[in-house]
């Protein structure tokens, strides 16, 4: 033991890194459930065996009973004296309602295990600077990023948000010229179009799966003559002068935050107005401890 260095504080801080380990393994095994529904079945059906899991979902039922353990012992389900597991009603809204108010069984388990595969590339950068592609990630990133955004943009951005920001929804409501910086699979614009018919509208992106996702689902949803998405570095210009500018999580995840900003400005009509959601963390790295000091 160095000098200065108590076991009890060096034994407490062991506790709090094999905490974090154990979380680890649990955000694992919930990331198998999400990807593979089995929590949504456990919903929806109600409990289940090993055995019985297996045969509703068809998967293995070896692997099925070995994750059904490891979730009852994270405190993810409940085990009963018979061997049947189940998912508390009050985990259902967190687990298992995709988009719901509550949903976290989508970003909190993809980013980390998808995010996985580009732990290699990381240290690279480390060594070397520079950045690591969004392609190495591949689309299913893009997916989970949809996911996560889901709830906001289904319940908060037009009975909630929208509400706060009076000059922007009566810009909408009259018919305006919107942009979508960094519109991802396009869901924010989708819902915009759908509650502003009068409203012209177009996504940007520079990953080229999002921006196909998005046209298919603008074209499945009928309002692929108002809505439209692009292949483009808005931090270099947007495509024109508009009404409405929005960015949805994006300005902290730019690589050029004020090339983007000065771009949204030079884009916007005089009297336009600017929507940013982004996140909401201190200025300073000691103000933010804690879970979500980490996360963020």
């Amino acid at each position: 033991m160095a000098d200065g260095t108590s076991q009890a504080g060096a034994e407490e801080f062991m506790e709090k890194v094999f905490a974090d380990y154990a979380g680890a393994n649990a955000v694992f095994m919930a990331a198998i459930g999400d990807r593979l529904g089995l929590f949504k079945d456990l919903a929806d059906r109600g409990p289940a065996s090993g055995e019985e899991l297996a045969g509703r979902t068809g998967l293995t039922e070896r692997y099925v009973r070995e994750w059904l353990a490891g979730m009852a012992a994270a405190g993810y389900l409940t085990q009963d004296d018979g061997g049947r597991f189940g998912l508390p009603a009050e985990h259902v809204p967190v687990l298992a309602e995709e988009a719901g108010t509550m949903f976290l069984g989508n970003a909190f388990f993809d980013y980390s295990t998808n995010y996985g595969q580009s732990f290699h590339e990381l240290l690279r950068a480390f060594r070397s600077g520079g950045g690591v592609s969004q392609e190495l990630y591949g689309p299913e990133v893009a997916e989970s990023i949809d996911r996560f955004t889901a709830p906001w943009f289904e319940h908060q951005l037009v009975p909630v948000w929208l509400p706060l920001m009076p000059e922007a929804r009566a810009k909408l409501e009259a018919g305006a010229q919107v942009c979508d910086v960094g519109c991802g699979r396009g869901r924010a614009l989708l819902k915009l179009a759908q509650a502003f018919p009068r409203s012209e509208l177009v996504g940007l992106d520079l990953y080229e799966p999002s921006i196909q996702a998005a046209t298919e689902q603008a074209r499945e949803a009928g309002v692929g003559d108002r809505l439209r998405y692009e292949l483009h570095d808005a931090a270099e210009g947007l495509p024109g002068t508009f009404d409405v500018v929005t960015t949805f999580d994006v300005l902290h995840d730019s690589a050029d935050p004020l090339g983007l900003l000065t771009a949204i400005h030079d884009g916007l009509d005089p009297d336009g107005r600017y929507v940013c959601v982004d996140i909401n963390c201190a200025e300073r790295s000691q103000d933010n401890a804690g879970p979500m000091g980490t996360v963020l």
